[in-house]
């Protein structure tokens, strides 16, 4: 919700001709894309790297679980 303020807010800036918009403009294109890029990568890239993560921490305490009791001992692992 903020980020998409703050991009509306920019929105003016990015189509600016007036005298001071070749300094105004290229820093609102810099700034809009990344409040973008950091919102996509929080909503999109951060969970599915947290679930994969999670799943493989998750197999990684199956396998230790599975040797502290023995059941690995003689076999080999999949």
């Amino acid at each position: 919700m903020t980020a998409s303020i703050a991009v509306f807010s920019l929105v003016p800036l990015l189509f600016a001709t007036g005298s001071g918009s070749e300094i105004q403009k290229p820093l609102a294109v810099v700034v809009v894309g990344g409040l973008i890029s950091s919102t996509l990568l929080t909503l999109l890239v951060l969970p599915v790297l947290y679930g994969w993560f999670r799943r493989h921490a998750g197999d990684a305490s199956q396998v230790e679980a599975e040797l502290e009791a023995g059941a690995g001992e003689g076999c080999e692992l999949e």
